[in-house]
């Protein structure tokens, strides 16, 4: 196969114009590098970047400060619900774990709040939250209280008790049909922000630490914000949304 070569011949220096009180200076153009086409391509590795801060094994505890959490983050499910065994890629981040220890809480106003959770209790977080550690041989995540969604003591998203001012929402079913009556296809049908309340939250803290109710209540009908939360899948095949009350727009009634 032949193979395309470019040159250039070394432009020569030129003396710039002099001006009245400055020097004459000279501008060098270097040679062009020969460019050649038609090379073999190398076959490279890929890259494999680790995301986690590995903590070195000298180090034998972590100990959260102010209002920050240190969670021992579940392995990935290997499996579908239909006992695929699924490949790497393919195999959802988790955004759940157990608490391994906590910080002293933090001040509001006069009063010292103490986190909600304690060591042992199982939680779900958000997708993106915290700072995530290779620690003892196992993966950390460190965050802050406010990021943890809620407490789950079983495998089934429809049980989470959500935590401060977060909501759980069923999500409504997607059309099947438009107005005129035709059927729609799955990736016709637009995404649905509207679902029924499942759970709420205690509420979110005031300035003095004190608790101030959650808008809405238990089986409510809503209407949310359509990209805020974290997505689950239950069980059941039915899809949830956890999110906080502030994303929810208006409360609908028939």
């Amino acid at each position: 196969m032949s193979s395309a070569q470019l040159t250039a011949s070394t432009v020569l220096s030129r003396t710039l114009p002099t001006f009245d009180g400055l020097r004459p200076s000279t501008l060098k153009i270097a040679s062009f590098v020969p460019l050649k086409l038609g090379l073999p391509q190398r076959s490279f590795r890929p890259l494999v970047v680790k995301s986690a801060t590995l903590v070195a094994p000298k180090y034998t505890s972590i100990k959260p400060l102010a209002d920050r959490v240190l969670v021992k983050i579940k392995a990935a499910e290997e499996k579908s619900v239909g006992g695929i065994l699924l490949p790497t890629t393919a195999q959802t981040k988790p955004q759940s774990g157990e608490v391994v220890a906590v910080g002293e809480g933090r001040s509001l106003g006069k009063n010292k709040v103490e986190i909600s959770v304690k060591p042992g209790t199982q939680i779900v977080y958000s997708k993106y939250a915290g700072t995530e550690l290779e620690f003892n041989g196992a993966n950390h995540l460190l965050l802050k209280e406010d990021d943890i969604v809620g407490v789950l003591d079983t495998d089934d998203i429809k049980d989470l008790r959500p935590l401060n001012d977060r909501v759980l929402i069923k999500v409504a079913e997607a059309e099947e049909k438009t107005s005129g009556g035709l059927l729609l296809t799955e990736a016709a049908k637009e995404k649905p922000s509207v679902g029924t309340v499942v759970a709420v939250g205690p509420g979110p803290l005031d300035e003095e630490g004190k608790r101030k109710p959650v808008s809405v209540s238990h089986r409510n009908t809503v209407l949310y914000s359509k990209y805020a939360g974290n997505e689950f899948k239950g069980s059941d095949g039915s899809d949830y949304i956890a999110l906080r009350a502030s994303d929810v727009m208006a409360v609908l009634s028939e």
